[in-house]
């Protein structure tokens, strides 16, 4: 039997009466399994929840389906670009310089804002499932509209929204300039 030290003096053993006395005392016991964890016997674990993924997916959500109130008009020689973080800035000198090789295009001229913002949406969508990389979204310089154009300020902003997107860059002159978008798409998984 081991001996227990408390308080610095060593423990007398206990004789053969008193271990009888204890269990009589005591009842019936079963041994407890070291091994398993009694908490989580008793209690299931609740899965986390991600709050704040699905907080920023309504808002953005939110932001896709509001009416736009809010894009003012950009100007008709401003040069939209964007990376997504975690991507080499090669791809965007690539995309820039027009190495790769353009699958697919829509044109957004003379659509109402939230027409262009669905059909913009859905273009990305099925590009993405068709396997299409590369992309050009032509939406106008505004030239004839005070405020700048308005279709460029909200294809930025959706660009810049959505997961699927890698980058994108204003085209090459002979391609539209910055009356176009030249977008690089993930490939599907």
């Amino acid at each position: 039997m081991n001996k227990r030290v408390s308080r610095g003096k060593p423990a007398a053993s206990a004789s053969s009466d008193d271990i009888e006395l204890f269990r009589d005392a005591i009842g019936p016991v079963r041994e407890l399994d070291l091994g398993s964890d009694v908490l989580r016997q008793t209690r299931p674990i609740v899965p986390p929840e991600p709050r704040q993924s699905i907080a920023d997916e309504r808002h953005v959500l939110q932001e896709l389906l509001s009416l736009d109130e809010s894009i003012s008009g950009a100007a008709s020689g401003e040069v939209l670009t964007h990376l997504q973080d975690g991507y080499s800035p090669k791809l965007l000198r690539q995309l820039r310089r027009g190495q790769f090789v353009i699958e697919a295009e829509l044109d957004l001229h003379h659509l109402r804002l939230h027409q262009a913002r669905q059909i913009l949406v859905a273009f990305l969508i099925e590009c993405r499932q068709r396997r299409r990389r590369c992309v050009r979204v032509i939406h106008g310089k505004g030239q004839h509209n005070a405020d700048g154009s308005v279709l460029k300020a909200m294809t930025d902003k959706v660009l810049r929204q959505r997961s699927e997107v890698i980058a994108f860059t204003s085209a090459r002159p002979q391609e539209g300039g910055t009356g176009a978008v030249v977008v690089l798409l993930k490939a599907p998984t």
